[in-house]
């Protein structure tokens, strides 16, 4: 599996499994996806929203902790 570098910012590689990662220039894991086209475009937006400032603005959280009595 051979990393390409995409627009001088970050790298694409396809996995074994048929699921493709990006990763910056540092090698921090930045998309997966399961193609090569839809993980260049999201890590494009990625980029860009992280560029701006906006990355709180997406509407996305997580939570940790599972609620409620199991």
């Amino acid at each position: 599996m051979q990393k390409t570098l995409i627009d001088d910012c970050f790298y694409v590689e396809d996995q074994r499994w048929g699921t493709w990662k990006s990763y910056d220039k540092d090698g921090n894991v930045l998309i997966t996806s399961l193609t090569s086209e839809a993980c260049v475009a999201a890590t494009r937006q990625y980029l860009k929203w992280k560029q701006e400032d906006n990355l709180n603005d997406i509407g996305v959280s997580y939570e940790g902790t599972v609620g409620g009595k199991l």
